[in-house]
């Protein structure tokens, strides 16, 4: 059997991928017990991705959590943070590369502290080229989930051209767009970032951002931006694998990702059609309206029919 025969055979897994909004710790331990006794998921990433200032507050959830995942059969993987900015968080990134845990990057600085260990590319890595996947997999890359905006016929041929890296492809949540060294929410509520007060908390799907004529348009979330709008990778199970994509990533929110998760698993199993795999996510609380158009290499906001 060739590796492509034996990619279309073998079934579309799913991922959780890092909560990326500033949850309680109570909160972060109650939703991964739920995943790991309900969520038909196969692998879990965690770890404070967006703000380092979050980290002492979340960091001592892990353990446990790593621990109920683990033992409920579930792949996990440490996510790191996108862009530290101090020696504190360049030392724990350091440290991180050590621990015997697979371990996804999210920022280049962390490659000389992976080197001799395989590693999983993050989608806030600005891989847009199969030389820079190349570049990775010889370090060390063994999956990759590709930035959002990447549209489908670009992931496939880079994923023809780089067939030693496993392709996870964003498929549900806000689109992680952007990062930037402002605090947009502390600036919102006319603090400092230095002194932030952690407001982002009061936002646990993001901040709605409108246009001055009151048009939803974005999401603030910390120094992160997303999409306003929720997006969804419908498309079926063949599809997707002939593209060279392995397993779909699903991003949390305070949806019921018990039931999102559900759906995508019936979906890609054949059990639902993609009409009421749409209907069932959009009876859902999301945080924003459907939007899918990146996939095709349309304004992202939108939502289109994906040609199979």
């Amino acid at each position: 059997m060739s590796a492509t025969e034996h990619s279309l055979s073998t079934p579309l897994e799913l991922s959780l991928g890092p909560c990326l909004f500033n949850w309680s710790a109570e909160r972060l331990l109650e939703f991964y017990r739920r995943i790991a006794a309900e969520a038909p998921v196969d692998r879990v990433y965690l770890g404070e991705v967006v703000c380092g200032k979050r980290m002492p507050f979340n960091d001592p959830v892990w353990p446990e959590a790593i621990d109920i995942l683990e033992k409920a059969g579930k792949d996990v993987v440490l996510s790191t943070l996108a862009q530290p900015v101090n020696k504190r968080e360049r030392q724990i990134l350091r440290e991180q590369a050590g621990y015997d845990l697979a371990i996804e990057i999210n920022d280049m600085s962390m490659l000389p502290a992976c080197s001799g260990r395989e590693f999983a590319a993050g989608p806030l890595l600005n891989v847009y080229n199969e030389a820079t996947l190349a570049f990775l997999a010889e370090r060390g890359a063994v999956a990759w989930c590709p930035p959002v905006e990447l549209p489908l016929d670009a992931i496939q041929k880079i994923a023809a051209l780089v067939p030693q890296v496993e392709v996870e492809l964003f498929a549900f949540g806000r689109l992680p767009l952007a990062l930037s060294s402002r605090c947009y929410h502390a600036r919102a509520h006319g603090l400092r970032k230095d002194s932030c007060q952690f407001v982002c908390d009061q936002d646990p799907d993001g901040m709605d951002v409108a246009t001055l004529d009151g048009r939803s348009f974005l999401a603030a979330n910390g120094i992160q931006t997303l999409s306003d709008a929720c997006h969804f990778a419908g498309l079926a199970s063949g599809h997707l694998q002939a593209l060279g994509v392995r397993r779909l990533r699903l991003s949390p929110h305070t949806v019921d990702m018990v039931e999102v998760s559900g759906l995508f698993r019936r979906f890609l199993d054949g059990a639902i059609d993609a009409e009421e795999f749409e209907t069932g996510l959009g009876a859902l609380d999301l945080p924003g309206p459907l939007c899918n158009a990146y996939l095709s290499g349309e304004a992202g906001w939108k939502r289109t029919v994906i040609p199979a």
